[in-house]
């Protein structure tokens, strides 16, 4: 455990309104991925680190209230349709999201139709909560919802980059700080550096930090003060072009839509 989970841990510890119970329960539905799809009693209990008896009661009243599902001959549980409740009530109510909706549809189109996203900092990720996809992509493995770590992926950057310096180095110095690809920056100085640059180009372009044939350019949208929401990233097939027509081709209608929708 890192020192600065362990301090919200005692913290929370003595807060008199934290319900540990709640917690727990997310801690079930949470452990589920598409590593791990289905689960038996065995599993969750190690995916969670609770005892048998505290999994069968969370487990229980999930199924009950329709966010997990158990077959009745495997006895393995799932995640039902039901939680993607909460994430269409951000995606609806989340003002972020409205706004910049339409001038992401609006830039794509522009753009000759790459893909397009808006990303928030949850914690040390990048979680995605609008994702619009080429017309000529069937497929994509990010999704909304999807998490990735954010001191090696362009949006990640852009919203460092208009952070508070401290805050920025916080969230770098809390990542899982690992070599991805060969082109990932892992020592914080050298990241440090490259946010001062950023911040002056109001842009950054990434190529295979993060994955391999990933290109992306993203700059942050900015709230009131100044201070980074989000960012708003393009997504063109490295095998179409370089970095350099990147920047070229991208860097103006990008920085133009991030400033509207920060207006």
């Amino acid at each position: 455990m890192k020192p600065a989970e362990a301090t919200q841990d005692d913290r929370l510890g003595r807060d008199p309104l934290y319900v540990r119970s709640v917690e727990k329960a997310f801690q079930v539905l949470t452990a589920f991925s598409a590593e791990r799809p289905t689960m038996g009693m065995s599993q969750l209990m190690q995916a969670t680190g609770m005892d048998k008896s505290t999994v069968q009661r969370f487990a229980h009243t999930l199924c009950e209230l329709g966010y997990l599902h158990k077959d009745p001959e495997t006895k393995r549980f799932q995640l039902t349709a039901r939680t993607l409740r909460p994430a269409y009530h951000y995606t609806q109510s989340n003002p972020l999201v409205r706004l910049a909706a339409p001038y992401l549809t609006e830039m794509r189109r522009h753009t000759g139709e790459p893909p397009v996203s808006l990303t928030v900092l949850d914690g040390c990720d990048l979680v995605y909560v609008l994702r619009l996809l080429s017309t000529h992509s069937l497929t994509s493995t990010v999704v909304v919802g999807a998490h990735v770590p954010a001191f090696c992926v362009a949006a990640g950057l852009a919203i460092l980059s208009r952070l508070p310096e401290d805050k920025a180095r916080a969230v770098l110095e809390r990542s899982d700080l690992r070599r991805y690809t060969e082109r990932t920056e892992i020592r914080i100085p050298e990241i440090m550096k490259r946010l001062e640059t950023v911040r002056s180009r109001g842009y950054v372009v990434c190529v295979d930090e993060y994955i391999y044939n990933n290109s992306t350019i993203a700059a942050p949208v900015l709230g009131s003060d100044g201070i980074a929401v989000g960012a708003v990233s393009i997504s063109p097939s490295p095998k179409l072009f370089t970095p350099q027509q990147i920047e070229r081709e991208f860097s103006e209608i990008l920085v133009n839509t991030v400033n509207l929708i920060s207006a």
